[in-house]
């Protein structure tokens, strides 16, 4: 997964605002399990794609055919959020002078708009898609939910850039998201500047990577909390 700026700073903010889980809404006992997509269309303030997340704990795990992992990986990568991300990402890049080194002016900046999505969408292929369909392993992130302290749910958060919750219903490794982002990673040395192919450059984009990732799951995390506090605040 990329970096998405406005979702960080979303995460980072989360488990701050909470100092008590409110219950969140029961589910509608009149809808079935059965009759639940398996891909989310759900938004965070309408805008933010929350299209990977489980949000609901109670419901009986159902794994994705493999379809519904290319599926998901086409509905995440082509959504104007994550787009959008990119072109906030490649602006602030822009406004630096920072690597990918292309240089200043219009045409530098699309070319790091570019290579902003192919990190997007080349690291997401293979670990939501490809690695995710042939390994038969999960790309969506399993809310832990409230009833827990909000440390260990930040932990177990984080946690999840390395877990993953298999076909099989298991918890394990995630060899599709680890190694689906170290293929992704090495990919973009073809399409970036020689002098930001190097060994140093490498680690640090792994670095960002691992970062975003991890922090990315806090928000799917604590969001319906933060929701089901802002829905008291306007009723009071």
């Amino acid at each position: 997964m990329g970096v998405r700026p406005i979702r960080i700073l979303f995460c980072v903010a989360a488990p701050l605002f909470l100092h008590a889980q409110p219950s969140p809404d029961p589910p509608d006992p009149t809808v079935p399990v059965s009759a639940a997509s398996p891909i989310s269309h759900e938004r965070i303030l309408h805008v933010i794609p929350n299209f990977q997340t489980v949000s609901d704990p109670a419901i009986p795990y159902a794994p994705l055919r493999a379809r519904d992992k290319w599926t998901l990986f086409a509905k995440e990568t082509i959504d104007p959020f994550t787009i959008a991300s990119s072109a906030a990402g490649a602006a602030l890049s822009q406004w630096h002078n920072k690597a990918p080194a292309y240089g200043e002016g219009a045409a530098p900046y699309f070319q790091r708009f570019g290579a902003a999505q192919a990190d997007v969408t080349t690291q997401s292929f293979f670990s939501d898609a490809v690695l995710a369909s042939l390994l038969r392993e999960d790309p969506r992130y399993f809310r832990m939910g409230p009833g827990r302290p909000v440390l260990v749910r930040v932990a177990y958060s984080l946690s999840r850039v390395a877990i993953t919750r298999k076909d099989s219903g298991k918890d394990g490794f995630s060899f599709s998201g680890i190694i689906g982002m170290g293929m992704g990673i090495g990919l973009s040395n073809a399409y970036y500047p020689a002098k930001n192919v190097n060994g140093g450059e490498m680690e640090s984009r792994v670095v960002t990577s691992v970062t975003a990732s991890s922090l990315g799951n806090l928000l799917p995390e604590f969001w319906p909390d933060i929701k089901a506090r802002l829905d008291r605040f306007k009723h009071h």
